[in-house]
């Protein structure tokens, strides 16, 4: 029977976690009550602290017992991300916290696959919420009032969302068409040739294109890991430019990692890698005044990749991809990675360019199922997507 597990600190929150346990077991939701606090519970709990903590891979004793607070934090956040990963019965969780709880309770809710509802009650929800959710679905709810003990907003507060995860697990969404779905990265300089390739390919595919802006080259992967992709059309590699120069978008050491992992047909191409991305003028580091820049907005400034520095992005690409034991095909524009780099444009730079193309070939290694291609035209080219296509639906279709 999946249940709802409602999760905090019982030590410091029991107050509040038997509040809003009970609230959503009053809908008629089967309810489990865990508690991650590092001290003895205050309320009544269906897991204890101690279960949790024996998930710790050094055992309990290096989660509870501790006298640095900050160390038993972090431990028992270790412990309940493996056991979340461990339970089979969740239809949901919702968490309570402050610093500490929020930290713990993530911690296990960004493991959970995503579409199983997530809410976080937290006193830090209406600030950077990015190390807590990360490329999760997990909901942050405001507490707007600490947690230290119930008052008549507080108690609002929590109904509000013991309802929303109770409607949630009572009406999950419904299944998809059955068709399998794939992963594909753009930027708005290689929107035409990523548009293009899923026009051609939604009927059998049900693509799921992803913003590369660090954040969503990581979620796509994490799919990937996930099982809940059937192949990948990476044409927008540029962020690996930020990883590697310092800018703001950046991809992680994992990228391409989920592609050697799970062996999915992957088509890579490299769109964007004529560019980092910086905010306004005024954040660029020092040691790049005086390059070639273009102001994508008042927001977003662009500098152009040197020779030098797309030898070293063709490299690092190629050194992951020849990890990749799946069917790998790498498409090579010849006229021009992204729509400022193309003759006459802002970017425009052939001798760049070929550095970059060099270093791919060089660098991935040939076998049966990984390969590269060189093709005479511009990435938005509508032949270039065409290109791709047929490239994943051949490697796919084996």
């Amino acid at each position: 029977m999946k249940r709802i597990y409602v999760v905090g600190t019982a030590d410091t929150k029991g107050e509040e976690l038997a509040f809003l346990a009970d609230t959503i077991a009053a809908t008629g939701a089967a309810v489990t009550r865990v508690d991650v606090g590092t001290r003895a519970a205050t309320v009544p709990v269906d897991i204890s602290a101690e279960e949790v903590a024996g998930h710790h891979p050094e055992g309990r004793n290096a989660v509870l017992g501790i006298d640095d607070r900050g160390r038993s934090v972090a431990a028992m956040a270790a412990a309940f991300a493996r056991f979340a990963q461990s339970r089979t019965d969740i239809a949901a969780i919702i968490g309570i916290g402050g610093g500490g709880g929020t930290s713990i309770v993530t911690s296990g809710m960004r493991t959970l696959p995503l579409g199983l509802p997530k809410i976080m009650v937290s006193t830090l929800a209406s600030g950077d919420t990015a190390p807590y959710v990360d490329v999760s679905d997990i909901v942050m709810m405001p507490s707007v009032t600490d947690m230290a003990g119930l008052n008549r907003l507080s108690r609002v507060v929590l109904h509000n969302a013991a309802q929303a995860i109770a409607g949630m697990a009572a009406r999950p969404a419904p299944s998809a068409d059955g068709k399998p779905s794939l992963g594909l990265t753009m930027f708005g300089v290689t929107t035409p040739c990523v548009t293009a390739i899923a026009d051609q390919l939604r009927a059998t595919y049900d693509c799921m294109v992803f913003h590369a802006t660090g954040t969503g080259g990581r979620t796509m992967e994490k799919l990937a890991d996930s099982d809940l992709l059937a192949g990948i059309i990476d044409i927008t590699t540029t962020e690996v430019c930020d990883l590697l120069f310092g800018g703001v978008l950046p991809a992680t050491e994992d990228r391409f990692g989920a592609i050697a992992r799970t062996k999915l047909p992957y088509v890579g191409s490299v769109g964007a890698l004529d560019m980092v991305n910086f905010w306004a003028p005024p954040t660029i580091p020092e040691r790049y005044h005086g390059r070639l820049l273009y102001e994508h907005n008042s927001n977003v400034t662009l500098m152009r990749t040197t020779a030098d520095e797309c030898r070293q992005i063709g490299e690092w690409i190629g050194g992951r991809l020849s990890r990749c034991e799946g069917p790998v095909r790498f498409l090579i524009p010849e006229n021009g990675v992204s729509a400022l780099d193309i003759e006459g444009g802002a970017f425009f730079d052939p001798e760049a360019d070929a550095a970059l193309f060099e270093a791919i070939e060089r660098t991935i290694k040939p076998t049966p199922t990984r390969c590269v291609t060189r093709l005479p035209l511009h990435i938005n080219d509508p032949e270039f997507a065409a290109a791709a296509t047929a490239a994943f639906l051949d490697i796919a279709s084996k």
